[in-house]
């Protein structure tokens, strides 16, 4: 077993409203940022996950994700296995 550092983004899905997303985009302009556009608000989960392998881990996170981390009717959730380099994490 191995321990891999699992990355996991949830979002609402295409057409559902996001206020929070629309209100920093709204905001953007006044703070002197131009051009930003299609602002999604969410939410992003760090987890150290014992697996055999990369492909374990997904399926570890993805599982975890679809049961606590993310409401499924609602929100979509993408996960990324991460790899631990002398910087720290880089995405993989």
């Amino acid at each position: 077993m191995a321990e891999f550092e699992v990355l996991v983004e949830v979002q609402l899905r295409p057409g559902i409203a996001d206020p929070q997303g629309a209100t920093i985009e709204r905001a953007l302009p006044a703070l002197g940022f131009s051009g930003v556009s299609g602002v999604r608000a969410g939410k992003a989960f760090r987890l150290r996950v014992e697996a055999a392998g990369a492909a374990e881990a997904r399926e570890v996170a993805e599982a975890l994700s679809t049961r606590l981390l993310a409401n499924p009717v609602i929100e979509q959730a993408t996960v990324s296995v991460l790899t631990l380099g002398e910087a720290g994490p880089v995405l993989g």
